[in-house]
């Protein structure tokens, strides 16, 4: 369900003639609502824009998205996008390309992987607007009786032994939701490999490369994560929030998860729900790598902003969306949401610094993260992953890769129904 929120125009010029750009948006704290203001007073009369609320669920965003697209609904201008469905979106040719002389505008000073995701096929079509990344999150007073530095660089394995070692746990998401699929993705990625090796080919050319020694190197922390215990009592029903939970705790010693739980942490100890000694406990360092050797893979995550390629206001939102995106406008929006920017410059703000200690860090993360399968049918490998690997309790080195690569085979072939 869509609200609008109508929003006047400043500067002058006959507002009640301007076009008007509808920006679907993804709830948040009202951030996007106040760039739509900023932006309609911006643009002195030219335009105004109102924004549309989609679902809080990421699926049910690119649903309704989806079928209003596939109706050539033109009154989709604007749209906030998870960067994992602009290649499903930009196949279906529901997408306008940026304007060739916008692109170098919306894309310098952007993190690399942030602009790769809003490519499709070698064109740009969307514009970054902020980008996300797991870091890890330690408690200090843990690694220092492990005698761990995970600022040095850590792995899956280290973490694990550690945890054990302290009798703390490692709070991941592991719930049967699109968390378990960036986890799996991260995993993998981190030992070197890739679930889709060439994503973006037509479905009969797709290769794949869960099944092998990535993928089963993936798959044994799953499960060392079970066996260890250290998962924490709840895994298979573990999100974001519940890993946070698990995470203050007294059990808590490691956190993979998103920048936003330095907030919700401080806030908590603000309402009198968290000691600040817990807060003061916290530590971060740079997501793990899977296996001895090799290089982290951080999840990539975020939001793009593309053009509906039905819009009779295009040029206005491509405008709109540019401005938006300005880093300026990233800059108050990270700090106002907690969102992190996709410019870089962001991150050398004395007001970034000084909120986000960790600032430098998610950068770094930033610009090696590693996005989940940029495929047009990354729906349905999301829902294999999901299906094969859960519960986490369930997995098997030695053929799980293999059955969750023979079921996203037979889905894309039309042999098998999710």
């Amino acid at each position: 369900m869509a609200a609008a929120v109508a929003l006047g125009a400043c500067g002058g010029g006959d507002v009640s003639a301007a076009p008007v750009v509808t920006w679907y948006i993804n709830p948040d704290n009202g951030g996007q609502a106040e760039l739509a203001q900023v932006c309609t007073e911006a643009a002195g009369g030219a335009y105004s824009i109102v924004t549309a609320i989609l679902p809080s669920d990421a699926d049910a965003q690119r649903e309704q998205l989806i079928r209003r697209l596939a109706a050539e609904d033109d009154s989709v201008d604007l749209m906030s996008v998870d960067p994992v469905f602009i290649p499903e979106f930009a196949e279906a040719n529901f997408l306008a390309p940026v304007p060739e002389e916008l692109r170098e505008q919306v894309t310098e000073g952007i993190v690399q992987p942030a602009v790769d995701t809003a490519t499709y096929q070698d064109e740009l079509v969307a514009v970054p607007f902020w980008a996300n990344t797991q870091l890890l999150w330690y408690r200090t007073s843990v690694i220092e009786e492990a005698g761990l530095d995970p600022e040095s660089g850590a792995t899956w394995q280290q973490l694990i032994d550690a945890a054990e070692q302290t009798d703390t746990t490692v709070a991941v998401q592991a719930r049967r939701y699109e968390g378990y699929a960036v986890l799996i993705n991260a995993l993998v990625a981190g030992a070197g490999g890739t679930i889709i090796d060439n994503p973006q080919d037509d479905r009969e050319k797709l290769e794949y490369g869960l099944d092998s020694e990535a993928g089963r190197e993936a798959s044994q922390i799953l499960v060392d994560l079970v066996d260890s215990g250290v998962g924490g009592p709840a895994l298979s029903s573990s999100d974001e929030t519940a890993a946070l939970s698990l995470f203050q705790g007294e059990t808590g010693g490691f956190m993979l998860n998103w920048p936003f739980v330095w907030r919700a942490s401080i806030d908590a100890v603000t309402a009198g729900n968290l000691d600040q000694a817990v807060v003061d406990d916290i530590g971060w360092a740079v997501y793990p790598a899977t296996s001895d050797g090799g290089e982290p893979a951080p999840p990539l995550g975020g939001i793009h902003l593309a053009v509906g390629a039905f819009t009779p206001e295009a040029d206005q939102a491509f405008e709109a969306a540019a401005c938006i995106a300005s880093p300026e406008n990233q800059l108050a929006y990270f700090l106002s949401s907690g969102n992190p920017a996709a410019a870089t410059e962001v991150y050398d703000d004395p007001a970034v610094q000084e909120q986000y200690p960790m600032a430098d860090v998610i950068l770094e993360s930033l610009e090696q993260a590693v996005p989940r399968v940029q495929s047009p049918y990354y729906a349905d490998v999301s829902s294999a992953l999901q299906r094969v690997f859960s519960p986490p309790e369930n997995v098997d080195p030695e053929q799980t890769p293999q059955q969750a690569t023979d079921l996203i085979r037979d889905v894309l072939a039309g042999q098998a129904l999710l």
